[in-house]
């Protein structure tokens, strides 16, 4: 039977002692309410479907958030950039509720505010996402008895199609940015180019590599002689071996008649870094045309340089090797497993294929 006592605070505390379970107890304002409680629990132990929530209603997410990071996010390939998400996730008010009390309607909250915000919807799914995996891991690993409340409701639709390329002229003037940025530029800028950045734009647009691959390449897995380069992890999990262009192996042979290649990464910088020094590199390209253009008097094309990623430069090679290469061997060297996934990267110019036509 459960027991009710009022505290000094004014509270009531329920308790129930049953045998075969732990001591159950819990504290309401008023009496009626732990009345109810009392009840519930009492019906689903007569049941014997009871299951204490005690750790889900003491664990706040902001804590198991930090658990997560320390746990289970070192196992992931995208582990730096999964710390970011949590960080942001445990900015949010949402982490101070606990397990238990978050609601399918919190998490819809949480969603609509990120897309308030402006962001992403590819980005507001992978926070999603993390939070998902969260709750299924606190269940499943952690012996945490909760629900999983992102499974209650709907993600923002995903749409990543882009039909980017770059022209001769922002091609042009990206490359004269990342090369030097000039006096003008330094001082704006305070001179933050990135020495790696220039050779690893070019190596894309050559490889039609992923950034993550380009970064994690190691100089054990290239073969100049052979001109290869092996990925043994990609992002969907299949090992591969790029072929390298005679342009893609000037960009990393080593100066001098060296036998031996160098140890470690071949582009020794990080994610952060790359994509930081490419994101000026845009904005500097575009102030250089801009500038070239009012000197010349004549008028700037629409979107010159505008909402370039360096994911971009990726959609750039593969339309560029679909020139020269069967659809089998593209799908090779890029690493999609369908065709319809390597559509979404290969973007023919209408001018190109028309020459084709004759």
């Amino acid at each position: 039977m459960a027991s009710f006592e009022q505290r000094e605070s004014g509270w009531w505390q329920a308790k129930i002692r049953r045998k075969g379970y732990p001591v159950q107890s819990r504290t309401f304002e008023k009496k009626v309410d732990a009345e109810a409680w009392a009840r519930a629990v009492e019906t689903e132990m007569d049941r014997g479907g009871f299951v204490s929530k005690r750790e889900a209603e003491a664990t706040t997410l902001y804590d198991a958030l930090d658990r997560y990071q320390r746990e289970v996010t070192p196992r992931k390939r995208g582990a730096d950039q999964e710390k970011y998400r949590i960080k942001a996730l445990q900015a949010d008010k949402l982490s101070k509720r606990t397990l238990a009390a978050i609601r399918g309607s919190d998490i819809a909250n949480y969603r609509d505010a990120e897309v308030a915000r402006g962001l992403a919807a590819s980005t507001i799914t992978k926070g999603l996402a993390l939070l998902s995996h969260l709750f299924e891991i606190a269940r499943k690993e952690w012996g945490i008895e909760v629900d999983n409340p992102v499974k209650k409701i709907s993600k923002p639709k995903v749409d990543n199609a882009r039909e980017r390329r770059l022209s001769s002229g922002e091609l042009r003037f990206l490359l004269a940015a990342l090369d030097d940025p000039g006096d003008a530029v330094k001082a704006k800028d305070g001179d933050r180019r990135n020495e790696w950045t220039p050779r690893i734009a070019r190596w894309a647009i050559e490889t039609a590599m992923r950034q993550g691959e380009i970064i994690a390449l190691d100089w054990q897995h290239v073969d100049l002689e052979r001109r290869t380069a092996h990925l043994p992890e990609t992002k969907n999990g299949t090992a591969r071996t790029v072929p390298l262009s005679s342009a893609a192996v000037a960009l990393i042979r080593p100066a001098g008649n060296v036998k031996r290649l160098p140890r470690g990464k071949v582009f020794p910088t990080s994610t952060s870094a790359l994509q930081q020094s490419f994101a000026r590199a845009v904005a500097r390209g575009r102030r250089l045309y801009l500038a070239d253009c009012e000197k010349a008097g004549i008028e700037p094309e629409v979107g010159f340089l505008d909402n370039l990623t360096f994911h971009d430069l990726r959609h750039e090679a593969t339309s560029r090797l679909a020139e020269k290469l069967q659809m089998h061997e593209l799908m090779r060297v890029t690493g999609h497993k369908d065709t319809r996934m390597l559509a979404r990267y290969y973007h023919p110019r209408a001018e190109d294929l028309a020459r084709k036509l004759g």
